[in-house]
């Protein structure tokens, strides 16, 4: 019998000083069972970074062919998609065909920097390709901040991320491989 997705209520309030973007976004975020408090958090911090009124959460990891978040035009065309984790050079090949702007959020330390290093020369083609390495002791701190229903702060400035739940904060230094 499979697992049914676990209901995050995520009241998430970004605070973007270099893109001067200031909003609540009150999200409803089905955590697939294989997905971990990691990748969650790291999902919720790529919403934030790329904040916008039609930004939207998709199935994610249930759905082969979507992003974990993307943001459509008006008129149906996929303007954004945003990936997690280390996706195949197939995957960025494909998405970078279908969507104005792919932006990929690598995590996991060591086996990230190893799966840049085998791609990136591959993705030179790719114009509208970044890609962003979030540290690992980052992430995993992140990890911890986890709850099913969480009143998150992010706040950026000069590239910085402060991330804040409750009483717990983690400071986030994204690193651009590409861009």
């Amino acid at each position: 019998m499979a697992q049914n997705a676990t209901i995050y209520k995520v009241e998430l309030t970004v605070s973007d000083m270099d893109r001067h973007y200031y909003e609540t976004h009150k999200l409803t975020v089905a955590k697939h069972p294989s997905e971990t408090d990691e990748r969650l958090m790291v999902r919720l911090v790529a919403f934030a970074l790329n904040a916008h009124e039609h930004l939207e959460m998709t199935k994610g990891l249930s759905t082969d062919d979507e992003p974990d978040i993307w943001q459509k035009s008006l008129s149906g065309e996929l303007d954004v998609w945003i990936a997690l984790g280390l996706p195949s050079e197939k995957v960025l090949r494909q998405s970078s065909a279908k969507a104005g702007k792919v932006i990929v959020y690598a995590y996991g330390g060591r086996p990230a920097e190893i799966w840049w290093d085998k791609v990136k020369g591959s993705t030179t083609r790719f114009d509208n390709l970044s890609v962003v390495g979030l540290p690992e002791a980052e992430t995993t701190a992140m990890a911890a901040l986890a709850s099913r229903a969480m009143k998150m702060q992010v706040n950026i400035q000069d590239g910085d991320v402060m991330v804040s739940v409750d009483e717990g904060m983690v400071y986030v230094t994204p690193e651009v491989w590409k861009g």
